[in-house]
């Protein structure tokens, strides 16, 4: 499969050529991919430096943002963050989800049952990005909520998100992966191909702080809704409160339950 087929698989640079290809939308968008929780305020030489555009270019493109609405200049600083704008574009499409009103119930009792924090996750690009969550764990300090990204390869929710996906997509997701960031696809190979057996064998990723040392988790593909992302959920608990063998003893058995409840509330069973 071509990697262009899946969405976020794509570098524009590759797509100069293609008269379809809407360069400036692109770079526009790009632009607002700079913010991240850590770096909220950016200015345009910073926005230059992670987009490798030129200076001139980043101007025009953040003056439009912020017209827009898509971005608000703080002018004594230079500097831009998120505007409001962006908020407006990503509710219609948590709305639209039906997933997540399906999920939110047996999220909130798995969560109850086994003091997890649970979430539900989509890929963009590399990463998960979480469309629900139920914070049930006190001690995780990372503070996961709607929106909230974690690495696809480093998490046991992006590995099994992978694993949501058809063979030929998957093979296009790692084959991004492996361009994308090469030092980060061999630092976490290993990782994948353990859960991938482990998927085989027993149905289910286990992290024991790949992602964040302070972090265990367990999780699950969600079966493919047609027309639908592919969905993962996980369960993580802080790892100082993970005793041997609660995550898989006592914890797999309710979240292979609770991604059941939900497979069958999509009408997939």
């Amino acid at each position: 499969m071509n990697t262009i087929t899946l969405p976020g698989l794509v570098n524009p640079h590759d797509l100069s050529s293609d008269r379809q290809f809407a360069m400036n939308l692109a770079r526009g968008m790009e632009v607002l991919r700079c913010f991240t929780v850590h770096t909220p305020w950016l200015g345009n030489r910073e926005i230059a430096e992670r987009t490798g555009l030129p200076k001139p270019t980043i101007s025009r493109l953040t003056y439009t943002l912020t017209l827009l609405g898509y971005l608000d200049r703080d002018p004594q600083r230079q500097k831009y963050r998120l505007g409001p704008g962006v908020l407006s574009l990503g509710h219609p499409l948590l709305a639209s989800m039906q997933i997540r009103q399906s999920a939110k119930p047996i999220m909130e009792a798995l969560a109850r049952s086994t003091g997890c924090t649970v979430n539900l996750g989509i890929r963009d690009r590399g990463n998960v990005i979480y469309i629900d969550s139920v914070r049930a764990d006190t001690a995780n300090h990372h503070l996961p909520d709607i929106g909230t990204s974690r690495p696809l390869l480093p998490s046991a929710i992006g590995r099994a998100l992978i694993l949501a996906h058809p063979v030929a997509e998957r093979t296009a997701i790692l084959n991004y992966l492996r361009i994308h960031d090469p030092h980060a696809f061999e630092s976490h190979q290993k990782l994948w191909a353990d859960d991938e057996q482990r998927y085989r064998r027993e149905g289910y990723c286990l992290s024991k702080g790949d992602w964040h040392v302070d972090i265990h988790a367990i999780a699950l593909p969600v079966r493919r809704i047609p027309g639908e992302s592919p969905v993962a959920m996980n369960c993580t608990i802080a790892a100082h409160q993970a005793r041997k063998g609660y995550l898989t003893q006592d914890v797999l058995p309710q979240l292979k339950s609770a991604v059941l409840q939900l497979e069958l509330a999509q009408g997939l069973h």
